[in-house]
């Protein structure tokens, strides 16, 4: 629980083959993956919604 573990913008997962999604915590603020992506922000992925 305590450890971060950010992620780059390519290692972004896809959620449920791309329909579902995940929120990513970027220096930019708290975002979709998708918005992530398109930002090319990486950051902690927060929780997934499937």
């Amino acid at each position: 629980p305590g450890l971060r573990v950010y992620r780059g913008v390519q290692e972004i997962p896809r959620v449920s083959g791309g329909f579902g999604i995940a929120i990513v915590s970027t220096p930019q603020g708290v975002m979709s993956d998708r918005a992530a992506r398109a930002a090319g922000h990486g950051g902690e992925v927060l929780c997934f919604v499937a």
